[in-house]
Formats: C-alpha cells, sequence, structure tokens
C-alpha cells in the first residue's frame, strides 16, 4: 500500500495514478478535499484502488491521526512519496520573512519527518519499506529570493541521507528525487514565453517536464529492482543541474 502526500495534483497526483495503474492501493492525501475527491474518483473510475484523506501535513497531530486511519482501511503501509510543499517567496528583508520561513520549513521539511515517523512501524515491518522524498533542484543550489524554500528542500537531502544511514538497518530505504522546472500548479503562474526562453537558455532538453515523467522514477525507487538503492538523491530536470550558463 502507498501513501502519497500533496495528492491532489501536479506530480502527487501523476505518482498516485501511476502506482495506482500498477495495482497498489493508493492512500490519495492532501488539504484540498476537492482535489482528494477528484483524484480518488479518477482513479477508481479506472477500475484501480484508492481512497482519499484531507490532511494538512503542518498539523502534527493530524498525521498521526490520518495514518491510522489509512493503514485500518487500506492495510500496512509499504511506501511513503512525500510530495507536499509549498513555496511562498519573501525576500530576507521583507516583513512577512519569518511567516513565510516558519510555514515553509514545516510544510517542506518537518512534516516529511513526521510522515516517515508515524509509517515507520508498517514499513520496517518486513524489511522491505521504501520512502521517497521529493525535494528541487533548489536543494543542489540557491535562488534569491527563495532562502525558505531553497533551505527546505536542502533539508529534504540532508533528511533523505541521515534516515537511509538510520533506517537502512531496518530494512526501509530513503531516497530523495530533485525535480527541475515541472509543469504543476507550482509553475502554472509563470507565463508560457518565459517558460520557454528559461528551458531553451537553461535546460539541455530544452523544456520543462511532465509530472508523469517524476512518477516515474518514484515508482522506480519504490520496486524490488531498486532494494539496493538507499540514500540516492536523483535529479530529473532534462539536464538542467549539470548545465554551465
Amino acid at each position: 500500500m502507498v501513501v502519497v502526500t500533496g495528492a491532489a495534483s501536479g506530480m502527487g497526483r501523476a505518482i498516485a495514478h501511476l502506482f495506482a495503474d500498477e495495482g497498489a492501493r493508493v492512500a490519495v492525501t492532501d488539504r484540498d478535499a476537492d482535489g482528494v475527491n477528484r483524484v480518488v474518483g479518477e482513479i477508481t473510475g479506472a477500475g484501480a484502488d484508492a481512497a482519499g484523506w484531507v490532511l494538512d501535513v503542518a498539523d502534527a497531530d493530524a498525521i498521526v491521526g490520518a495514518v491510522g486511519e489509512i493503514a485500518s482501511r487500506l492495510g500496512p503501509v509499504d511506501v511513503l512519496v512525500n510530495d507536499a510543499g509549498v513555496s511562498i517567496p519573501a525576500p530576507i528583508t521583507a516583513d512577512d520573512f519569518e511567516q513565510a520561513w516558519a510555514t515553509t520549513l514545516t510544510v517542506n521539511l518537518t512534516a516529511q519527518a513526521r510522515m516517515i515517523r508515524a509509517c515507520l512501524p508498517h514499513l520496517a515491518r518486513n524489511r522491505t519499506g521504501r520512502v521517497v522524498n521529493i525535494a528541487s533542484t533548489e536543494g543542489l543550489g540557491a535562488t534569491p529570493f527563495l532562502a525558505a524554500y531553497t533551505v527546505s528542500k536542502h533539508g529534504v537531502v540532508g533528511l533523505t541521507r541521515s534516515l537511509a544511514c538510520e533506517l537502512g538497518p531496518l530494512g526501509v530505504t530513503v531516497n530523495c528525487i530533485c525535480p527541475g522546472p515541472i509543469s504543476t500548479g507550482m509553475t502554472a503562474a509563470i507565463p508560457d514565453e518565459a517558460k520557454e526562453r528559461f528551458a531553451r537558455r537553461r535546460v539541455p532538453l530544452r523544456r520543462y517536464g511532465d509530472p508523469e515523467e517524476v512518477a516515474h522514477m518514484v515508482l522506480s525507487l519504490s520496486l524490488p529492482a531498486a532494494s539496493y538503492v538507499n540514500g540516492a538523491v536523483l535529479t530529473v530536470d532534462g539536464g538542467l543541474s549539470v548545465k554551465f550558463g
């Protein structure tokens, strides 16, 4: 059974769909109730198995409660995909910087650790548990005015590496994906012309990625064939992170 946070749209939705297509029972979680219902309807309408939970990962108690309900209904957790995230631009001189910092780190980083803690008894039960954390290429570099987001994604990389060492003896692998520019709700506000210009200049493949391209990497890390992959930080960015200039 697979738990996906932030599954109401974008990469999370694509990840939930792909696991369901492969025969997994999927727990679709997000704070967007309408989005959760829509994605569950899409999956079950195609004959696959999914159920939804409205979950704000910033709420520590809600995480514990949701994981308990999920396990009771769908069975123990085999794979956890930490996809939920926010991006709140704020210069360090801005009046709202402190709030942006607190919210971003809670949702993007602390919640991932809390989800892992809540799911760990299930993941470790038969020594085949999988955790895939979604970070960003911001976790490998930096962009002005996104300090909170950048720090949170660097933190996800560090969390992944640390828990790969800590949970490896339990048979639980912890890996991380760093997507580059992907066509999701988070990038929807960027004008198409600006996206095309950025992709031509910065991405060797000269395009934005699709959420499904991230989803396939998540699935790959969750398969039995990936049982010896642990602590990996994999980019899905069209080559952005290796291109100079």
